[in-house]
Order: structure tokens, then C-alpha cells, then sequence
């Protein structure tokens, strides 16, 4: 089963990337070359980890209720 992002999972990770990198430069104040690369990089990751747990959800949620007990008493 490939997981692969829908195109709102997919515009999900690159709002987020753009919104913390935003967040993050206007926190920090950070001017300088490696500072910028380093927010960049953070927002990127930031982004990536969005994307994927937003992929891995639903069957996350799936496999939850495989294992979840039938609703009833004992006998």
C-alpha cells in the first residue's frame, strides 16, 4: 500500500514550511546567510514531518479500530 500525499495533504506541508519560516524569521530576527539557512531547514523539516503524519492518520486510525474490542456484554 503506497502512502502518497493527496494535494491537500501535499498543500498542507508547504503552508506549513512557508508559516514557520515566516514565524521563525520574524521571531529570531535572523539576517544572516547561515541564520536564514538554518530556519529554512527547520521550517523544511517542520513541513515534512506535517505531510507525513497527515498521510500516515488514516490508516493509523484504521489499525485502531481493527484492534478495538466489539461493542456488546460477555456471555
Amino acid at each position: 500500500m503506497p502512502y502518497r500525499p493527496t494535494a491537500a495533504q501535499f498543500a498542507l506541508g508547504v503552508f506549513t514550511v512557508v508559516a514557520a519560516t515566516v514565524a521563525l524569521l520574524a521571531a529570531t530576527g535572523a539576517s544572516g546567510v547561515l541564520e536564514v539557512a538554518v530556519v529554512v531547514l527547520f521550517a523544511l523539516a517542520l513541513g515534512t514531518l506535517v505531510t507525513v503524519l497527515a498521510v500516515l492518520a488514516p490508516y493509523a486510525a484504521d489499525r485502531r479500530a481493527e484492534h478495538r474490542a466489539p461493542a456488546g456484554g460477555h456471555e
